[in-house]
């Protein structure tokens, strides 16, 4: 990880100014900024909304409201794609920004290399949540085999959380399988790869096959596990389930963290043709460049996310348990060739899941 300071340059002042002017037809009337985000970045965006709408008017005097959109992942990419007016996007995952960027082409193809870190200003994993006291003992991914237990994720179709819980359980199964990831991309293990490919889709399979329900997003699913009271053991973000610690004891609830998981990294980008034609490019940028300096990073790590800055995670070792994750690159290739593989129509998971 690295450490940020990514002070926004005062200069953007007179331009962001000038420019808001002409976009509220020469007058200084409030400009608005919409960020179409995913499910569980709701509590995170309402606390770093209003500090940077006040680091903003400290800096330029310019006065910004900032409206939200939340929701399953690709059910928000596809809504920029379908005209949703996004000034930036913040998804789950990097492939739902590329598809708005390959689809509607609101986007340049460059996106991710303008921001630090492939434009992941922090990351996540994944964490279960089990009733309290863990009757069934649930403490892995094999657990999730068993058929007396119930399963709740979301639906990867729409979800971005429940696409990075799926590759989880592929890659646990191939790591239980290989031993060693690094032998995927070896030729000299061919047969042994397939092999274990063929045993990992048997077990995402088997775990699916205890699935109830397939909610939309990760919310609605936590909404079904606690509040509908249906299944056994949740599967959902570690910053959204952590959230909900304060209430466990409440709820009858527990936190489980697996010992090996995937490393999440929710993704970021304005939306260029979007903010070129309302005159908002300069103030989307300083937005999202806020999310790298110290206080982008501390409002992340309160809210549960892993900060990207060293500085800032040493702050929050006690809240963020040790765990050894894996990429989406280790297991999958990558995000295009995942979802070619597994999420496209016709995929693994059509081939063993009917809705």
């Amino acid at each position: 990880m690295t450490s940020f300071k990514y002070p926004i340059v005062k200069i953007l002042a007179a331009i962001v100014l000038l420019t808001g002017m002409a976009a509220c037809g020469g007058n200084s009337s409030t400009v608005t900024l919409l960020n179409v985000s995913y499910d569980p970045t709701r509590e995170l965006y309402q606390e770093f909304n209003r500090e940077f709408i006040a680091h903003w008017k400290e800096e330029t005097g310019q006065t910004i409201n900032i409206r939200m959109s939340h929701g399953g992942s690709g059910s928000q990419s596809r809504a920029v794609i379908d005209g949703l007016e996004a000034d930036v996007v913040t998804l789950a995952l990097a492939h739902d920004i590329t598809a708005i960027q390959q689809n509607a082409g609101l986007i340049e193809e460059n996106w991710q290399s303008r921001l630090p870190e492939n434009s992941a200003p922090y990351t996540s994993t994944l964490a279960f949540l089990v009733r309290k006291g863990n009757p069934l003992n649930i403490q892995d991914w094999d657990d999730l085999i068993r058929e007396d237990v119930s399963v709740i994720t979301p639906n990867p179709k729409t979800s971005g959380v429940a696409r990075w819980n799926y590759l989880a359980m592929w890659g646990y199964a191939l790591q239980r399988e290989l031993g060693d990831l690094s032998k995927i991309d070896n030729p000299e293990y061919e047969v042994e790869v397939n092999d274990a490919q063929a045993k990992a889709k048997e077990i995402v399979a088997a775990i699916y096959k205890n699935v109830p329900v397939l909610d939309s997003a990760a919310r609605g699913a936590t909404n079904t596990f606690v509040q509908r009271g249906i299944g056994d053991v949740l599967i959902n973000w570690e910053n959204e389930i952590l959230l909900a610690g304060s209430t466990l004891d409440v709820d009858g609830l527990e936190i489980v963290i697996p010992q090996t998981s995937i490393l999440a990294e929710p993704t970021v980008s304005v939306v260029d043709r979007n903010v070129d034609r309302k005159g908002t490019r300069d103030i989307a940028q300083a937005y999202l460049e806020f999310l790298y300096t110290d206080i982008g990073q501390e409002l992340a790590a309160k809210h549960f996310y892993r900060p990207r800055s060293e500085e800032v995670a040493r702050k929050y070792e006690d809240r963020f348990p040790p765990i050894q994750l894996f990429t989406i690159e280790e297991v999958a290739g990558g995000w295009h060739n995942a979802n070619e593989v597994h999420f496209r129509d016709g995929g693994i998971f059509d081939q063993f899941y009917q809705n």
